[in-house]
């Protein structure tokens, strides 16, 4: 019997069989366990940021996991938490003791407002929503374990880290006094399964303009594997034929005639802002093979077959030369089962993101908006947009702001506005001069008028109530007691 075949009527010791095998998958307990410690380190003492020095007590530590985690707490401490998720994925097979410590100093607003901060660099690097997850969920119980309950717990999501906190809320977020509401920045909202479905169609796309990745003269992979095992390809190689082919990183007026065609052609057809490119392309070649190599065992989760490529100078042509693959069924399965969201949240979520993000698409929102509302949790949702341009670093005025409205939304039981919201941004603005940039009557279009759908596509089949509790035990594997 293959263990991911879809349990659909298969008997409930079967289905747990198949759920532990796709929660091993993911969460990092097959694979990982040369990186598994002994046991967990207390919190210890450790240098603050410089930004938080003399405002808080900082403290470092390793999980029995092996995922390195980073905490704060402030001199003035006002009784709540916040928990971070982090973007990416970091690629790599451990965990990176820098990555929390350095999400701190990038967060240090949190802190200076009050809240305490508490952040995983996850048990390796690498993809698995649930695994760092679960990851988010350890370093709150071990502050907890460390400090005692706070008064309220936040979770907080940036980029790939929405997915992630997003997740946590799903997974978590039902249990009395874990989190209290969840905030969202420029988060990747869409699920696997179809979140990235652009970076395939930039994958295969460039390459049919292109041809140097791979060159004929070298071994041939289909694109969806995003590069081969055993190539030694470095982000710098992928930047020395991306400028080969488009000479994206010359002024316009040092590009030849045909890499000029080239770089118009991929940036029209697939919608991709030319400051992003290079980064797009690089998350569909490293991240691409972690994910399918890595944790897929090699099967294909994407797919661009029935997809009609349009806005080049010779559609027909694309359309006829571009290379077309389909989805293995079950690794899509088991993708959107580590990534998808089903939009059950029990407590208030708030978004922010920057309308021209060209990282994570707007559109990403509209996704979420949908998911929620399909599963009836919509009314739990409040998104907020802003008319900056990017994705990593919004204003400092506008995290601070977010997170008060998200704990006054809490504690009054008074749902805000994206207008009150942009309205109570000033006052922050005082403080951290970052600015303040809402568009309160900005609602983003549907996600399919900006990522080109593809018919079909499986999820992870519906279970009943029964399941989603055997699910649940099994998906806190790796959780601290």
């Amino acid at each position: 019997m293959n263990v991911f075949d879809p349990p659909t009527h298969a008997p409930r010791r079967r289905t747990a069989v198949v759920a532990a095998a796709l929660a091993a998958l993911f969460l990092g307990t097959l694979g990982d366990a040369s990186t598994a410690r002994a046991s967990t380190e207390a919190p210890s003492v450790a240098a603050c940021p410089a930004d938080l020095a003399g405002k808080a007590t900082c403290y470092t530590g390793q999980h029995g996991n092996g995922a390195y985690y980073t905490m704060a707490v402030p001199t003035r401490w006002n009784g709540s938490l916040v928990v971070h998720a982090h973007g990416g994925p970091d690629l790599g097979d451990t965990s990176d003791p820098s990555r929390s410590a350095d999400d701190l100093e990038r967060w240090a607003v949190m802190v200076d407002e009050g809240y305490a901060w508490a952040g995983s660099s996850y048990r390796r690097g690498g993809y698995g929503t649930r695994m760092a997850a679960a990851d988010t969920e350890n370093v709150r119980r071990l502050f907890v374990a460390r400090f005692g309950a706070p008064e309220l717990t936040y979770v907080h999501g940036q980029s790939w880290g929405g997915n992630v906190a997003a997740k946590v809320a799903e997974t978590y977020g039902a249990r009395s006094g874990a989190y209290d509401g969840v905030l969202l920045t420029s988060g990747v909202l869409g699920g696997g399964s179809r979140g990235y479905d652009y970076r395939v169609d930039l994958r295969a796309v460039y390459q049919y303009y292109c041809r140097n990745h791979p060159r004929p003269t070298e071994p041939q992979y289909p694109l969806w594997q995003g590069l081969r095992m055993g190539s030694l390809m470095t982000s710098a190689g992928l930047r020395a034929r991306l400028e080969e082919c488009t000479g994206y990183a010359s002024e316009p007026a040092d590009r030849t005639g045909p890499q000029q065609r080239n770089l118009n052609d991929i940036l029209a057809v697939t919608r991709i802002p030319e400051r992003a490119l290079e980064s797009h392309l690089r998350f569909a070649t490293f991240t691409f093979r972690d994910i399918v190599s890595g944790r897929l065992g090699g099967r294909n989760p994407f797919g661009n077959q029935g997809v009609r490529y349009s806005g080049s100078h010779d559609d027909k042509a694309l359309n006829e030369g571009v290379e077309r693959f389909s989805a293995d069924p079950t690794a899509r399965r088991d993708l959107s089962y580590d990534s998808d969201l089903t939009g059950k949240v029990s407590v208030p979520v708030l978004t922010l993101h920057a309308i021209d993000d060209p990282t994570a698409f707007v559109e990403h929102e509209a996704a979420y908006r949908a998911t929620l509302e399909g599963a009836g949790t919509d009314g739990r949702l409040v998104q907020t947009y802003t008319t900056e341009t990017e994705h990593s670093a919004l204003s400092d005025s506008e995290y601070a702001n977010s997170v008060s409205a998200l704990d006054a939304w809490v504690r009054s039981g008074r749902k805000p506005t994206p207008g009150s919201i942009a309205a109570s941004c000033g006052a922050f603005d005082r403080i951290h001069e970052g600015g303040c940039f809402y568009r309160p009557d900005f609602l983003p279009p549907s996600y399919a008028s900006r990522i080109r759908p593809r018919p079909g596509g499986l999820s992870w089949p519906a279970m009943t109530a029964a399941q989603e509790t055997r699910w649940s035990r099994i998906t806190d594997v790796g959780i601290a007691p």
